[in-house]
């Protein structure tokens, strides 16, 4: 994007790891006024840049899972997708490329309610097949 430079791709770094990071502390480190950041971050919004701000938790026995998906050509990823997207359980789903076309991070607070999420994705008209495995650990 032509509207977005390096002292932007700054600013959603720093936010990125940490959304709640203050404008004052990202002025500092930018060497910027505060209401400078304040204005980038209200165009970046504007462009579409910053979709939505959000956190990022982890409950203690939590289980998550990446779920990939193969689904079927007749049937168009994105609408497939739009389908797994509500499933509960399902955080995140991102269209791929490779033997996969759909990856899904799912959540849980056991495995019953993960096996329980896959069994929704496989149900769905236009998937083929799943493979799943088990998060160890994230790292940021």
């Amino acid at each position: 994007m032509a509207d977005v430079d390096d002292s932007d791709i700054k600013i959603l770094e720093m936010l990125r790891k940490n959304a709640r990071t203050p404008f004052t502390m990202i002025a500092k480190e930018l060497k910027i006024s505060e209401a400078a950041v304040r204005k980038r971050v209200e165009k970046l919004i504007r462009l579409g840049v910053i979709k939505r701000f959000t956190i990022d938790y982890e409950l203690e026995n939590e289980i998550k899972a990446i779920v990939m998906v193969k689904t079927n050509p007749q049937i168009p990823t994105p609408e497939i997708s739009k389908k797994i997207i509500k499933i509960p359980g399902v955080e995140a789903v991102y269209e791929t490329t490779g033997d996969y076309d759909v990856l899904a991070l799912v959540r849980g607070m056991n495995i019953i309610s993960i096996n329980k999420t896959i069994d929704d994705i496989r149900s769905l008209q236009g998937v083929i097949s799943t493979n799943s495995t088990i998060v160890l650990r994230v790292w940021y």
